[in-house]
């Protein structure tokens, strides 16, 4: 399939998927005219890679982690013992991330109790 079918099937755009292949993530056929060239697999690469990305992974991680996460009946798992260890490196990271974000919101509240108090 072309890359507009791709597109049409995975819901992601055709800028995207270029994207996923300058970063190595999808690696389509060429046609002699130089046209890409898709096959069924690729659909279901396209879906892993749009839920990692939704996880908080970035494309670099993705590819390194790609080859190691199987899609079980539509549950993504990782069949690479090591591969756990660092997506919980990542969910740690995500953890310290919201701590931050909730102490943050703790003082933006505190100033607009301050501000209301006053007036």
């Amino acid at each position: 399939m072309r890359i507009g079918e791709l597109a049409r099937r995975t819901g992601v755009s055709e800028r995207a998927l270029r994207y996923y292949e300058e970063q190595g993530l999808l690696t389509p056929q060429r046609r002699p005219s130089g046209y890409r060239v898709y096959g069924d697999a690729d659909v279901a690469v396209v879906r892993r890679i749009r839920i990692l990305l939704g996880a908080g992974l970035n494309t670099a991680q993705i590819l390194e982690i790609l080859p190691c996460i199987v899609d079980e009946d539509g549950w993504l798992t990782p069949d690479c013992p090591e591969l756990v260890d660092g997506l919980l490196q990542q969910r740690n990271r995500i953890d310290e991330a919201i701590g931050e974000l909730e102490t943050t919101r703790a003082n933006l509240d505190s100033i607009i109790g301050a501000e209301r108090r006053v007036s």
